[in-house]
């Protein structure tokens, strides 16, 4: 049981390295709101976005990361 907890907290911390880089270099990658599927819409003195396409992305990453640590947990 001890060596689960570890597991699952290492897994954790490298899951929170990983969401911090992807906020501290967000501006650098290109897809990340430019995806297909995002709604954009600008006019003179209004603007809408909707970032549909990376919110899909985003889920099936994190269905994938919640699912291997479930996986995980079992063992």
């Amino acid at each position: 049981m001890d060596q689960t907890i570890g597991r699952m907290l290492i897994l954790l911390g490298l899951i929170i390295v990983v969401i911090g880089a992807v906020f501290l270099f967000s501006d650098r990658i290109p897809f990340i709101g430019k995806l297909p599927g995002d709604i954009r819409i600008e006019r003179e003195n209004f603007r809408f976005y909707f970032p549909l396409g990376t919110s899909i992305l985003l889920s099936i990453l994190l269905t994938a990361i919640f699912w291997i640590i479930s996986l995980i947990g079992r063992k």
